[in-house]
């Protein structure tokens, strides 16, 4: 059996930053994003800011209101970087298997590692080094698989171990809430509930049948998790997943009120992600858009694209689309994401619709390979889409790009 750590640096943000300043010590501390440019919600706290019903993700105001002793200070992803570094740093020196999930948190499989003691003595020296190397804690679960592992960490803190065996993983895993799961987003855990699943142990013994019809493949990995069968690979830090998703978004420094400014700010964030794209040589099969209104209620979607792209045009068309669809101007609009899902790699001969015009396609891929070149050999902003010019207009489908003012390039036409 394998043994699988999973170590958690705890209020990381909060903690580097009561490094550097002793005086924020023992207090209600948040690290927060700036107000002044619309990115003013809590990234990290301590402990005693948490225990006083701060959250991460509330607004500035909000987490005020919540606590009216909290000390704000700004974000330095310089320091975070630097103790991310040093902390897989004592992970290396266990295991060649250290899979990072975002800056603070890892997975370790320890399992044939030459340190004595086996997966609980390897844990509590990791909390002692850390602590005493970088002034920091971490929690780590341990058990036999990564989700498990995940669940065991969030389980004790700060500075703690929590074992998750063979023994009494499900008299400990089981009775938590079904949104304590790895992937059990906000929307299937609201749909899970509807449906009377409401702990990780209901959801264990859910019917696969049920679950596939629910929720299609996602539904059966989730059903996997819940009854401890999770099998996935603790990555080495050579190794790397192939590219599932390509996304970019955005916090608008102002709210949209209206469908054109959801558009253009689609059509700019569509930029980064075709480059990036035809940069790992992948094409979307689908879309996929975020949005978050001005009360910060955030709502999702998807949708299939009838030929696999990488056109910024072709995939913000298909999200904005999408957008008009699905969003009725409840409120107005704080911040976008589009996000091209379902990858495939070079596709050979187009499957279409009978409406698809593959001919039009196949232009508009000479198109963007053709200004992602120029970008390339120039820079980033000699090309433009006319769309995104304040105080241009588009005149046809076919004119897409301008010259910015100064380059050395003519109008593409």
């Amino acid at each position: 059996m394998r043994t699988i750590l999973h170590s958690d640096a705890n209020s990381f943000y909060a903690s580097v930053e009561c490094l550097f300043d002793p005086s924020l010590r023992g207090k209600a501390v948040a690290v927060c994003g700036s107000a002044a440019d619309r990115h003013g919600i809590v990234l990290a706290k301590t402990e005693k800011a948490k225990r006083a019903g701060v959250k991460t993700g509330q607004a500035n105001w909000q987490a005020l209101q919540t606590c009216p002793d909290l000390l704000m200070v700004e974000p330095h992803y310089e320091r975070y970087m630097y103790f991310s570094r040093r902390l897989r740093a004592i992970y290396g020196c266990y295991t060649d298997q250290v899979e990072p999930y975002g800056m603070d948190e890892c997975w370790l499989d320890v399992t044939g590692s030459s340190a004595s003691g086996g997966g609980l003595a390897i844990a509590n020296e990791i909390r002692r080094r850390v602590r005493e190397e970088l002034g920091i804690t971490v929690s780590v679960g341990v058990s036999f698989n990564k989700v498990l592992a995940k669940l065991g960490s969030d389980m004790k803190k700060p500075d703690a171990v929590t074992v998750l065996d063979s023994e009494n993983w499900r008299s400990l895993v089981w009775p938590l809430p079904v949104g304590e799961l790895l992937y059990a987003g906000p929307a299937t855990v609201r749909k899970l509930r509807a449906r009377g699943i409401a702990t990780i142990g209901d959801l264990a013994l859910c019917p696969p049948s049920l679950l596939l019809s629910w929720f299609g493949v996602n539904g059966l990995m989730l059903g996997r998790f819940a009854r401890g069968e999770d099998e996935g690979r603790v990555l080495r830090a050579d190794e790397s997943l192939p590219v599932q998703s390509v996304g970019h978004g955005t916090t608008c420094v102002e709210d949209l009120y209206e469908n054109e400014q959801v558009w253009r700010v689609l059509y700019a964030l569509s930029q980064d992600v075709g480059h990036r794209l035809r940069e790992a040589d992948v094409f979307a099969t689908g879309v996929e858009i975020g949005i978050r209104d001005n009360a910060l209620f955030g709502v999702s979607a998807q949708t299939k694209l009838s030929l696999p792209s990488q056109s910024p045009l072709e995939l913000s068309r298909a999200a904005f689309a999408l957008f008009r669809r699905k969003y009725p101007w409840p409120k107005p609009v704080r911040a976008l994401t589009i996000r091209a899902i379902r990858l495939i790699p070079l596709p050979g001969a187009l499957q279409t619709d009978l409406f698809g015009d593959v001919s039009r396609h196949a232009r508009r891929q000479v198109l963007d390979d053709c200004v992602d070149a120029l970008r390339g050999r120039y820079g980033e902003e000699a090309l433009v889409p006319a769309r995104l010019m304040g105080d241009l207009k588009m005149a046809q489908d076919h004119c897409d790009f301008v010259a910015m003012p100064g380059s050395l390039l003519r109008t593409a036409g």
